[in-house]
């Protein structure tokens, strides 16, 4: 490799660069030879003028000199709320290469989802799952990566980057195992909240290759005004050059260009004229240098300075109020005074040639002329043909004054950004919406839809937003029964789940009867559902059935009402029968209503959540599967990559463990809870995923390996205030039962009982703590193990299951002998092959073939266990089988 330094006419940013040079022409050859390597990111930080641009643009001319595809973006100050600003940018050069059609091909699936938040598709009409846009971002730029190789891709001034484009950014940064791409990053050190931690992410994936640029040393300094001024200059003139600008690359620049504009005499006796001179080069100064270039020119920079990116001769003349000859003639002056660059002609682009430079010279701009200036550019934006999204940056900054149309606008702005992805940037414009203020008439309704686009992120401003929209005359009909449900919503998602259950039960009472009142119940007995005691609730169940009954499921609040129903008697353990008769009248023509279904957000997720469940615990796994499966394609297709793909990977894969399908289902669990990593420990769906994959490893054999997930991701109390399923003290007494700390799993099992009890939850699959605790009772209490048995086997008659009734006598099997014991294991067989839980089956063979010493069923067992991956189970049945003792 040829050694890297700056020339005595490179830039002055790349003057003691050598190391960060050769890191970067390292980086580009190892991307350049090997076509299937991992990609890199390397991350510059360094303070405002340490020369980030320069090495970036040093990165450019290395990488295409060796043949490499350059992607290039820039973070903007002034920019910043504006969503995926610099993901476009960045990806601007492929989609503009691409005809429309090239384009929707290459992104696919992503295409619908990807497409509006890179402003090459129109977004649909609901609002865009933020997690699915990321991704369907991610996959969009691999897809396109992978058709540019050699790829390089380069972001200046990522500090002043927009959320969304960060978020994107951290999330691709983790997935260069498989894609050669090389990601070069700049930053200012020293930020804090969200953007930091987000590139603090990025930071995390280059590992060591990140490089803190430092000022130039006074040697440096010196070399740099000699190669710039002449050999002439004298070592105190140099030295003072360096004390003056602290070693600053760009102040320093900028500084000898005045000494040689103003034909100073680089000696020591003209050296302490430089602080002087240095000050007309920043801040006050730079504002007084721009004024002496007259009115027209400072009005031109100002515009320039608003309009922040993609700045025209032509837009900032009319931004500015200014011919366009004047325009032209002003553009020259600020570009000959160092202050912008770019290309000639009335719509060539120009840009600040640093940073400190727009910055300086938009905050010169008087405030009440800064926010006049905004509206005058929000109304070019808008008359040029973009949304109000588009012009929402600058409405932001306009001064409050009353204005209705104001308010309107930052309204839609806000439904657009919804539309792709981008709640956040909704947030901001309601929020300045209600600063305006709105007009009393509306003021409520801008409230509920910041309600709205806050649930999922900021659930405790959510309830505020929601309540004091409630207090005032506005929402009324069905819009006040919208923001309740959403209130109720967000106490649950704020861990508020009683406070939730009284707000929609106080609307309920204000209302008579009739479609509004039955959904308000309907949502109440839906939290209700999932709070973890009946103690709070007393004599809910009966209320439930009682309002059901008079359901036939002719509206979606019916519907609602009989799978709530449905699913409270799966819990309690009611006739099996009965329940898919219930179940069946919630579904039109065997599918979910319009209304009720995955992405419906009327009535969300937890109802056909529930629906599935209550087919699953009660054999009807064809029905339950079908509902799971629908889940996973519908926010799939949808791109919700979120919590709700990662519950709906949860639910597949206990549809698949229920089936006794064990490998598949521990690979869909696996998926859920990676998912689940991303939205944040703690939540319900979090624990649905660890407690159901922790069960499937243990039923698969795989102790070590579920006690590992299980101290991994914390599967101990305290436990979640909502129902997960199956029941998580039931599993982990199982798990306790299997690493052999038995006096814990007792302990375990038994609070599992009281909870059980408390709730009035009786169906065995669902709670079956009582078998685990009758067989570790066994010896040491055999009367109330065979009390516990009973039990069991009465409630599994209750239910009147296959499953049900099949594990209740394979537990009373395992607490007998002899004959008594052969018997009631061919019995628990008999019910357990007319079972779809085949994993039970194999058991219940094995277990059979064991007591019976028959060889046969012990061949039958294992080959059944193997079908479903039941890898302790075989080698049980292969140690006796290799015994052979007593075998026939």
């Amino acid at each position: 490799m040829t050694e890297v330094r700056p020339s005595a006419a490179a830039p002055a940013s790349l003057w003691e660069r050598d190391e960060e040079l050769t890191a970067v022409e390292r980086a580009v050859d190892a991307l350049c030879e090997d076509h299937a390597s991992a990609g890199s990111v390397l991350m510059i930080r360094g303070e405002a003028g340490f020369g980030k641009t320069a090495l970036l643009a040093e990165t450019r001319r290395i990488a295409e000199a060796r043949g490499c595809t350059v992607w290039s973006a820039r973070g903007g100050e002034t920019l910043r709320s504006v969503p995926f600003n610099v993901v476009r940018q960045l990806l601007q050069p492929a989609l503009l290469s691409l005809m429309p059609e090239e384009a929707r091909e290459y992104l696919g699936d992503w295409y619908d989802i990807a497409g509006p938040a890179l402003g090459i598709a129109d977004p649909g009409d609901r609002q865009a799952d933020p997690q699915g846009v990321c991704d369907g971002l991610v996959a969009a730029v691999r897809r396109l990566a992978r058709r540019d190789w050699p790829l390089v891709l380069t972001i200046d001034d990522a500090h002043w980057a927009d959320q969304e484009t960060l978020r994107w950014l951290a999330a691709f940064a983790e997935r260069l195992d498989d894609l050669s791409v090389l990601v070069v990053v700049a930053r200012r050190p020293g930020d804090t909240g969200e953007r930091a931690r987000l590139l603090d992410a990025v930071a995390a994936t280059a590992g060591r290759a990140v490089t803190n640029l430092s000022a130039l040393t006074p040697s440096a300094a010196e070399g740099l005004t000699r190669a710039t001024l002449g050999d002439h200059a004298d070592a105190p003139f140099c030295r003072e050059v360096w004390a003056v600008t602290g070693g600053n690359p760009y102040e320093t620049v900028e500084l000898l260009a005045k000494v040689r504009e103003s034909g100073m005499e680089p000696s020591e006796d003209s050296a302490s004229e430089l602080r002087e001179l240095n000050r007309s080069a920043r801040g006050g100064g730079l504002v007084a240098r721009l004024e002496e270039l007259g009115i027209d020119a400072t009005r031109f920079a100002w515009a320039a300075a608003i309009l922040g990116t993609d700045i025209s001769v032509g837009l900032a003349a009319r931004l500015a109020t200014l011919s366009p000859q004047k325009a032209a003639l002003c553009a020259e002056l600020l570009r000959n005074a160092r202050i912008l660059t770019g290309a000639q002609g009335e719509a060539g682009e120009l840009e600040f040639v640093h940073p400190l430079i727009a910055t300086a010279v938009y905050d010169s701009i008087p405030d009440a002329l800064r926010t006049a200036m905004h509206g005058i550019a929000a109304q070019l934006v808008t008359d040029s043909g973009h949304g109000a999204a588009a012009a929402s940056r600058h409405l932001l900054q306009v001064h409050p004054d009353d204005d209705e149309e104001l308010v309107e606008q930052l309204r839609e702005a806000a439904r657009e950004h919804l539309a792709v992805g981008a709640p956040d940037a909704a947030r901001r414009c309601l929020e300045r919406a209600l600063l305006e203020p709105p007009p009393p008439e509306v003021h409520a309704s801008v409230l509920f839809e910041l309600g709205c686009a806050t649930l999922l992120t900021a659930p405790a401003k959510t309830i505020g937003h929601l309540q004091t929209a409630l207090a005032m005359p506005g929402l009324e009909g069905s819009a006040r029964v919208d923001a309740v449900i959403r209130l109720s919503q967000a106490l649950m998602h704020n861990n508020q789940l009683e406070e939730a259950v009284r707000t929609v039960e106080a609307e309920a009472a204000r209302h008579e009867e009739g479609p509004a009142r039955l959904r308000l119940q309907a949502v109440q007995y839906t939290w209700e559902s999932l709070y973890p005691g009946e103690t709070t609730f007393p004599g809910r169940s009966e209320r439930l059935a009682a309002l059901a009954a008079t359901c036939s499921g002719r509206d979606n609040a019916e519907r609602a009402l009989l799978i709530l129903r449905g699913f409270d008697a799966m819990a309690h353990g009611e006739s099996a029968e009965e329940i898919a008769e219930i179940c069946d009248r919630a579904l039109v023509n065997g599918r979910l209503a319009p209304g009720l279904g995955w992405t419906d957000t009327e009535w969300g997720l937890e109802l056909p959540l529930m629906l599935a469940s209550a087919y699953a615990f009660t054999d009807r796994l064809d029905r339950a599967e079908a509902l799971y499966s629908d889940a996973l394609r519908t926010y799939e297709s949808a791109g919700w990559s979120g919590g709700h793909l990662a519950l709906a990977h949860a639910y597949v894969g206990l549809g698949h463990r229920r089936r006794g399908r064990l490998r598949e289902a521990e690979t869909s669990l696996r998926e859920s809870l990676r998912l689940a990593e991303r939205v944040g420990r703690g939540l319900p769906l979090y624990w649905s995923a660890t407690c159901n994959l922790v069960d499937t490893l243990l039923v698969r054999g795989h102790v070590e390996e579920a006690w590992a997930i299980a101290e991994q991701y914390g599967f101990a109390p305290p436990y979640p205030s909502t129902i997960v399923l199956p029941d998580p003290r039931s599993v982990r007494g199982r798990l306790l039962l299997a690493v052999g700390r038995t006096k814990e799993a007792v302990n375990e099992l038994e609070a599992a009982e009281k909870a059980a009890q408390v709730r009035g939850h009786h169906n065995p699959v669902l709670v079956p703590w009582a078998v685990d605790l009758a067989r570790a009772l066994a010896v040491e209490d055999p009367v109330r193990a065979a009390q516990l048995v009973k039990e069991v086997r009465r409630h599994a008659e209750r239910l009147g299951t296959d499953t049900a009734i099949g594990e209740a006598l394979r537990c009373a099997a395992a607490l007998e002998t002899g004959q008594r014991a052969v018997r009631l294991a061919a019995q628990a067989v008999a019910y357990l092959e007319a079972s779809p839980c085949q994993y039970e089956h194999a058991a219940a063979r094995v277990e059979y073939g064991i007591l019976s010493r028959s060889v046969a069923e012990l061949n039958r067992g294992v080959a059944l266990a193997r079908s479903c991956g039941a890898d302790g189970l075989v080698t049980q049945a292969r140690e006796v089988l290799e015994t052979g003792r007593g075998l026939r």
